[in-house]
């Protein structure tokens, strides 16, 4: 006699899973990192192991020790946090303030809210913006690229696009370096090209969609193309803004973090504009030359608000007028 089996709903799998995704993310990363050891040497990649291994151990010692329960190192999630948060470093940052950046994504930006699926905030950018707020001098340091570099902390610095504008000084690179990364800047931000490459790779991949990516460039483009036509002088093109900072980096692999943001399409529109216009407001008239991590952060706080507000509708829903 055959047996029916009745099981509770979903009954069909995509396929996905948290390792699956989390592992294409960081085959996404590679072009970018790849571009990274051409222009950085031995800096980009002393940094970039010190953070992914430090990342790993420190969520192992605290899941195994603290939590006391099952590890779930092997899953891509802490390995990916790691090469975000060295991908957001200069090449030339000594390995201790590394570890202690590690710790902070870690230990205070993802497990103290539960871990995986919790975290209120991007755990790379939690650790990048604690280790710019406390060594601001060594975060601000950039080695100048050299190819194939054997140099670490010692090596040549100079200024970032984005700190030329702010100063006024040095002459920017042109657009084809800012495209493939010959200029200054954190370890894995400095290609547009590689990044767009990658990201290019999630939304074929289907990792991700292009509502945040799009809806972030669109309106940075947007805004500083409205400055820049009212007084050129003072004023960047676009396309600097574009090619320059964090913002490549932050459109396609930081802000599209599943957890801190929305759950919607309409929401994620909403973010990424958000995002867009924090981050123009800071990179023109704030403190700091680049605004990408605390636009994103912030915009990480408003998400809940964004998910209660921006719902879609239930099926067989009838509106009421």
């Amino acid at each position: 006699m055959a047996t029916l089996i009745v099981s509770p709903s979903p009954h069909v799998h995509s396929g996905d899973s948290v390792s699956k995704n989390m592992y294409n993310v960081v085959i996404a990363l590679l072009p970018a990192y790849l571009v990274s050891l051409y222009f950085f040497g031995l800096g980009a990649l002393v940094v970039s192991l010190v953070s992914m291994v430090s990342c790993v151990l420190f969520e192992y010692l605290i899941q195994r020790f603290v939590f006391k329960g099952k590890t779930t190192v092997w899953n891509g999630s802490a390995l990916l946090t790691g090469m975000l948060l060295s991908f957001n470093l200069p090449s030339n940052l000594p390995w201790w303030m590394v570890v202690i950046g590690a710790f902070v994504a870690i230990g205070i930006g993802k497990m103290t809210f539960g871990g995986l699926g919790n975290n209120i905030f991007n755990p790379a950018l939690v650790g990048r913006v604690f280790l710019l707020v406390s060594f601001p001098a060594a975060m601000t340091t950039w080695p100048v690229p050299t190819p194939f570099s054997l140099h670490y902390t010692d090596a040549e610095t100079g200024a970032t696009v984005l700190a030329m504008l702010k100063g006024g000084f040095g002459e920017l690179p042109s657009h084809i370096d800012m495209m493939v990364g010959n200029m200054g800047g954190s370890l894995g931000e400095v290609s547009a090209v590689a990044l767009i490459i990658g990201g290019i790779y999630l939304m074929i991949r289907k990792v991700i969609t292009w509502h945040i990516p799009v809806s972030i460039l669109l309106t940075v483009a947007v805004f500083t193309g409205i400055l820049h036509a009212c007084n050129p002088a003072e004023f960047a093109s676009p396309l600097v803004h574009l090619l320059s900072g964090g913002l490549m980096l932050g459109a396609f692999f930081m802000a599209t973090d599943y957890v801190t943001s929305p759950m919607t399409h309409r929401g994620q529109l909403i973010f990424g504009f958000g995002i867009g216009v924090i981050t123009v407001v800071i990179r023109t008239w704030g403190a700091y030359p680049e605004g990408v991590s605390f636009a994103i952060l912030i915009m990480n706080a408003v998400t809940p608000l964004i998910n209660t507000y921006v719902k879609p509708r239930r099926f067989g829903e009838k509106v009421k007028k």
